[in-house]
């Protein structure tokens, strides 16, 4: 009987993200680099960086509340998936060890990928000058779940494309 592709791939997920993750005892300064990275994707800071530009003016308030309302919508978005899938943390299913502490015991997608991206894609269209260091940055928020253990590389991957097709949508409607 050959097996299912969903069983192959979560395979090959569970395999790179064993690849990916640093060990508990990695040096200090590494690991605190990272969480420091994962901790910007969170909803504090995403909050902050699309919403405080809000009190300005013109093209930055434009953009505030593009990041805003992508923001929510991917938030929404990501919450609802979450709660279908239930798919368990690495920590819960495997050996490995999460490095810093789970907001909650759903992995599928990811919440920091995709609040990352989703202010990342809002001030990137509409300064594209911004484009590719924001965008380097969301990527870099996304691997820091993989590599502290907290999520699986298509958690991530999927959070980042829900964050590019909210942006979408929401960019048409605003």
């Amino acid at each position: 009987m050959e097996t299912s592709i969903f069983v192959r791939l979560g395979v090959h997920d569970k395999a790179l993200m064993n690849r990916c993750a640093i060990a508990p005892s990695a040096p200090r300064l590494s690991r605190a680099g990272w969480t420091a990275i994962t901790h910007l994707g969170g909803t504090g800071p995403s909050l902050l960086a699309a919403g405080l530009p809000w009190l300005a003016c013109c093209a930055l308030h434009e953009a505030s509340r593009l990041a805003l309302a992508t923001l929510i919508l991917s938030h929404l978005v990501v919450q609802l998936m979450k709660r279908t899938v239930a798919r368990g943390r690495p920590a819960a299913a495997s050996d490995c060890v999460a490095l810093v502490q789970e907001p909650d015991r759903f992995s599928f997608p990811s919440g920091h990928a995709t609040a990352s991206m989703s202010v990342a894609l809002a001030y990137g269209t509409t300064f594209p000058a911004w484009a590719f260091p924001l965008l380097v940055f969301a990527m870099l928020v996304g691997f820091s779940r993989v590599r502290l253990a907290v999520h699986y590389p298509s958690d991530v991957l999927v959070g980042q494309l829900i964050a590019g097709a909210t942006a979408s949508v929401v960019r048409v409607m605003l």
